[in-house]
C-alpha cells in the first residue's frame, strides 16, 4: 500500500476510533512472535464486546494485505535462485497464511457488514508488483522479489505501528505489535541480502 494511502487510512481510522464509543474489555494477550517471519499464532477471536470500528478496519486491511503477500510469494517462489531468499519466502508464506486464517475468523465477531469498508483500503488496485514479477526474467527474479517484498512488508509494518497507537482491543493491538516486529525484521533481512549481493565480486554474482 503506498505510504500516502497509509496516512489517509490513519486519519480516517483515528476519526473512526473517536466515534467508536468505549473500548471493549481486553482479552488475554497471545504469545509473542518468535522471530522474523516465524511462528505467530494469533489465537482465538477476541472475547467480550464486539470489535470497535478501528480494529475492524485494521483487520480488514491486513487481510487484503496478507492476501497480496501470498500472491507475491507464490508467484516467485519456484523461480528463486538464492537459498536464503527461498527460505525467507517460505517462512513468510507460512506465517501470513496462519495470520490470514485467524484474522478472517476474528472479523465475524465484529458484527454484520463491517468488513467491506476496511477491505477497500487493502491496496488491491495496485498490480504493479505482480506485473513486475510476471514479466521479469529468471536472472532477475530474486532482485525484483527483494524489492517488491521489502516495500510491501514496510507498508505492513507502518500500518501495524499505526494500529498500536490507535487500536482499542488489546488482542488486536498485540497482533499489530507482532506484525510490526516481524515485517520490520523481514525488511531488514531483504535489504541485507541485497547489500551482500551488491558487494560480492562480479564473478560470484554471475555464477
Amino acid at each position: 500500500m503506498p505510504r500516502v494511502h497509509l496516512l489517509s487510512w490513519l486519519v480516517a481510522a483515528s476519526l473512526l476510533a473517536a466515534c467508536a464509543g468505549p473500548s471493549p474489555q481486553p482479552a488475554a494477550p497471545a504469545s509473542p512472535a518468535a522471530s522474523a517471519a516465524g511462528s505467530s499464532a494469533v489465537g482465538s477471536a477476541p472475547a467480550g464486546a464486539e470489535l470497535s470500528g478501528i480494529d475492524v478496519v485494521f483487520l480488514s486491511t491486513m487481510v487484503g494485505h496478507s492476501e497480496r503477500t501470498l500472491q507475491i510469494v507464490r508467484l516467485a517462489r519456484d523461480r528463486l535462485r538464492d537459498h536464503a531468499l527461498r527460505t525467507l519466502a517460505a517462512a513468510i508464506e507460512a506465517t501470513e497464511a496462519d495470520e490470514l486464517s485467524a484474522m478472517r475468523g476474528w472479523l465475524p465477531t465484529a458484527g454484520p457488514g463491517v468488513g467491506a469498508a476496511g477491505h477497500d483500503h487493502a491496496g488491491h488496485g495496485d498490480d504493479t508488483a505482480l506485473e513486475r514479477l510476471r514479466d521479469v526474467g529468471d536472472a532477475d527474479v530474486d532482485r525484483v522479489l527483494r524489492e517488491v517484498l521489502a516495500e510491501h512488508q514496510r507498508a505492513a509494518a507502518d500500518l501495524a505501528r499505526a494500529q498500536v497507537d490507535v487500536g482499542r482491543d488489546e488482542r488486536v493491538r498485540d497482533l499489530a505489535r507482532r506484525i510490526e516486529r516481524s515485517r520490520t525484521a523481514e525488511v531488514e533481512l531483504l535489504q541485507g541480502y541485497a547489500a551482500q549481493i551488491s558487494s560480492a565480486p562480479a564473478e560470484r554474482r554471475s555464477s
